[in-house]
């Protein structure tokens, strides 16, 4: 599956538009990585365990937008795009989408 944040991918023709592919993944904060970033937000830097939980969660929503592509006959997503919204205090929604196209 190609996966493109652009309109068009280079050497490639779209030949059918699909439309609207999406996938989207909810997760909450752990209590035992929530007590290490309140030690590590008094030190200062980077919340590793945060930066991590968010990298698995863009990967697992984009995983769910290829499936849902494929699902529709795509071979490519164009104009791909990564949202994160607060759902509730403790849990945010991150969603991956874009454009499902067929490419030669």
């Amino acid at each position: 599956m190609i996966i493109i944040t652009s309109a068009q991918i280079e050497g490639k023709k779209i030949v059918k538009t699909v439309g609207l592919v999406k996938g989207s993944t909810i997760r909450a904060k752990h209590l035992g990585k929530d007590i290490m970033a309140a030690f590590r937000g008094l030190a200062g830097g980077e919340i590793t365990e945060y930066t991590r939980m968010m990298a698995e969660a863009r990967e697992e929503a984009i995983q769910r937008m290829v499936e849902d592509a494929e699902k529709q006959g795509a071979n490519a997503v164009v104009e791909m795009r990564l949202a994160t919204s607060m759902v509730m205090q403790n849990a945010a929604e991150v969603l991956a989408y874009g454009t499902g196209v067929v490419v030669s």
